[in-house]
């Protein structure tokens, strides 16, 4: 059995080295991730939009890496923003930790429940079966 998702580009829509516009994941388990915003282990926020976008997806990354995957199998990422943040400013501050791998991806503009949060990101992924 395949372990590896498959990307999803037609060829009539926009093709972004960033994100893919669909993803097929193999049959198998499926982790569901809960949105993390950028705190430390302590539960402290982190300063500023690109240390606290560098922290949620590290705590992400912990996540899969407990379940036994990691992000070349998260077939989707909701990235909610607050309002009045730069997308573009969000998308560079990914680069250190998330790296080049493209997954279907959703950005939000919203209200966050956590005073000072300026990004909460959740994920759905696939675990690889031994």
């Amino acid at each position: 059995m395949t372990t590896a998702l498959t990307p999803i580009d037609p060829p009539q829509l926009f093709r972004s080295p960033a994100f893919a516009q669909g993803m097929i994941a193999p049959a198998g388990q499926t982790l569901y991730v809960g949105g993390q915003n950028g705190v430390d282990d302590d539960g402290q926020l982190l300063d500023g939009l690109g240390p606290q976008t560098e922290q949620a997806l590290r705590n992400l990354l912990a996540v899969l890496a407990e379940a036994g995957t990691d992000a070349e199998h998260v077939a989707k990422l909701t990235i909610y923003l607050a309002a009045g943040v730069d997308p573009a400013a969000a998308y560079a501050a990914t680069a250190s930790v998330w790296g080049d791998t493209r997954t279907a991806v959703t950005v939000l503009a919203i209200t966050p429940a956590r005073p000072g949060a300026l990004v909460e990101i959740d994920a759905v992924a696939s675990v690889p079966q031994e």
